[in-house]
């Protein structure tokens, strides 16, 4: 079997337009799977991996309490035609020496930066050639919600690009955001045929009637709008918007998007329904903007269950057939594998009861799906019964917590008297996504273990509670009967609540849906060292495989990047960091024959995590 995957993954890499020594696209291809072929770094030689060289980008930005949050690098670089290209947080585009780390140029977009925004993160920017000039641009969505396109020889701005070389993304939507923090970009934008494709991150919780949360595809030549898709069309609500990476099929001509939930997250009773389209992989023709087909993984969501991670796009072989797939997860955990041209799930699901809303004026989805294969990623159930601490007394204060709460599994549903939600709204899967080893046919994936409480609070006592608990989100919920707060379970001793791992890297082979192996990742930082690589840590980020038989993956909360076996998930190498890396690496091989691994290390926000801006190569020494 391996020969004829191997034979179409390499098609279908070609027919993306990358290959081995690029990286020409967030994901390495357009289908997202993280996967290169260079092998000159392999399990044999991974130990003498040494940092090469080190850039900063000098982009870091604090509120200090004036609201917002701080800036996070969590940037994917792009190496094309010997350069490698690196966005920032406030949305500069910095052209650098693949080989030294030195600046080439840098575009700056004159964001914002001072708006208050809630995820303050640019992931990438994307690249595109016009058949007729034969130009290379380079595209970057920025945090303020502007699409640039910008020369990639020169660094300039394409004036004949939009209105002097952008276009303002705030234009045209059904529901205005009110406020210019509740709007932003945060992924790169995809890019097919001619066409530029942008989804847009939302503020979560604001109001009933949030921004929407259309997609739009734009000329990549003019910036014309060429088509927009409605997640919630004909309704007063918003969000149910593709914040994460969309992921494309060329030869077939279509796009995926991965949409998260409807306005607001945790009460839905001013959209009853399903909801159809939130929470849902969503295949549009890329020519028109039509629906091919839809894949929902949560109905009518409550938790912010959003499909945080990027649809992965592989091929796997079934009874003799081969069969186009596609791989969602969602921040339940759960992984559906679907045929990617029908939208049907390859090993079955089943809709399975869930518990009923108490809350007046709600009415939660009686069922949700799960797929028969692979089984949940992640525990999807947390009681007093089953809480755990570093301590007994943490313990106690844990089981204390949950007690007279609603804990019911995955989707209990959020409740006056308080629900332990768990995963909770990190997942499961985060936005780090799958990487797929075609050789083998496994999915490797990160997933978080991190409940979850949250409390819906009457309208007419909210303004009296808002903000009384440090370390608790209140969010508002305009529009609604309740506004909400929100909070991680943790000890005293900041320790989850649920029983370790808290973090995991896992294989699933794709062609049966089993799991191969399940090991724990990183540590938190403010445990000593010794507990904390035996209890594990969430991640923020995503893993990249090689040809070398090597997964790299950064994202935990302490200051490492990684290299695991993909055959075993042994750990083979550990580099320190100047902070955690909050991003996905790539892999590169220059014009010399020399292989290098690059992670943007931002820190998380988290204790013992600073803020960066770091940009560290590693390579192995001459």
């Amino acid at each position: 079997m391996r020969v004829p995957l191997a034979i179409l993954f390499t098609a279908a890499l070609l027919a993306a337009g990358s290959h081995d020594d690029d990286w020409p696209v967030y994901g390495h291809d357009s289908g997202g799977t993280k996967y290169s072929g260079l092998n000159q770094i392999n399990r044999q030689n991974v130990k003498r991996l040494q940092v090469a060289w080190t850039f900063h980008t000098g982009d870091m930005y604090d509120p200090k309490g004036h609201g917002g949050k701080k800036s996070a690098f969590e940037s994917t670089p792009l190496f094309i035609d010997g350069v490698l290209y690196v966005t920032t947080p406030f949305g500069r585009l910095i052209a650098l020496d693949p080989a030294t780390g030195t600046e080439k140029w840098a575009f700056d977009p004159k964001s914002d930066i001072a708006a208050g925004f809630g995820d303050f993160v640019n992931r990438g920017a994307s690249t595109w050639v016009d058949s007729r000039s034969k130009q290379r641009r380079m595209f970057v969505a920025t945090i303020d919600a502007r699409l640039f396109a910008i020369d990639a020889t020169t660094g300039k701005a394409c004036d004949n690009f939009g209105t002097g070389g952008l276009v303002d993304l705030h234009q045209g939507l059904r529901n205005p955001p009110r406020f210019k923090w509740e709007y932003e970009e945060t992924s790169p934008p995809a890019i097919i045929g001619d066409l530029v494709v942008v989804g847009s991150g939302i503020a979560d919780n604001v109001a009933a009637d949030g921004a929407s949360g259309e997609v739009r595809a734009f000329d990549a030549r003019t910036g014309k709008l060429a088509w927009t898709w409605d997640p919630m069309p004909g309704q007063k609500t918003g969000a149910a918007n593709t914040w994460s990476i969309i992921s494309t099929d060329p030869e077939r001509n279509l796009i995926f998007l991965p949409t998260g939930s409807a306005s607001p997250d945790y009460f839905g009773g001013e959209r009853p329904g399903n909801d159809l389209y939130a929470n849902s992989l969503v295949a549009l023709h890329a020519d028109t903007g039509k629906m091919a087909w839809h894949f929902q993984t949560v109905h009518h969501d409550l938790w912010d269950y959003d499909i945080a991670p990027q649809p992965t796009l592989f091929t796997i072989k079934r009874n003799g057939k081969q069969i186009p797939a596609i791989a969602v997860g969602s921040k339940t955990g759960n992984l559906f594998l679907l045929n990617r041209e029908t939208g049907k799930p390859i090993f079955g699901v089943e809709e399975r009861p869930a518990p009923p809303s108490d809350v007046p004026g709600e009415k939660a989805s009686p069922t949700q799906p799960f797929p028969i294969l692979p089984k949940p990623l992640v525990p999807q159930s947390l009681t007093a019964e089953t809480a755990w601490g570093l301590t007994d007394e943490d313990a106690k204060w844990c089981q204390e917590m949950i007690r007279g709460k609603r804990a019911e599994g995955i989707f209990t549903p959020p409740s006056v008297k308080g629900s332990i939600i768990f995963p909770g709204n990190i997942g499961g899967m985060a936005w780090g996504g799958a990487a797929f080893e075609p050789e083998r046919g496994l999915l490797i994936i990160p997933t978080n273990r991190l409940a979850a409480y949250i409390r819906l609070i009457p309208r007419d006592k909210f303004n009296a509670e808002n903000g009384k608990e440090p370390g608790v989100e209140y969010a508002p919920q305009r529009g609604t009967p309740y506004g909400l707060a929100r909070v991680f379970l943790l000890s005293p001793k900041r320790a989850p609540c649920n029983p370790p791992p808290f973090g995991t890297l896992v294989a699933i082979d794709a062609a049966s849906g089993e799991k191969k192996w399940e090991v724990t990742m990183g540590a938190l930082p403010w445990l000593p060292e010794d507990v904390g690589e035996k209890l594990g840590s969430p991640a923020l980020g995503g893993p990249i495989v090689t040809g070398g038989g090597l997964v790299f993956l950064g994202a935990t909360l302490d200051p490492h990047l990684r290299a695991f076996d993909v055959e075993t998930g042994a750990l083979l190498w550990k580099a320190t960091l100047p902070t955690s890396a909050r991003a996905t690496p790539m892999t590169y091989r220059t014009a010399k024959g020399k292989q290098y691994v690059v992670i943007a290390a931002g820190g998380h926000d988290a204790p013992g995590s600073p803020q960066g801006d770091a940009l560290v190569a590693f390579a192995l020494p001459d």
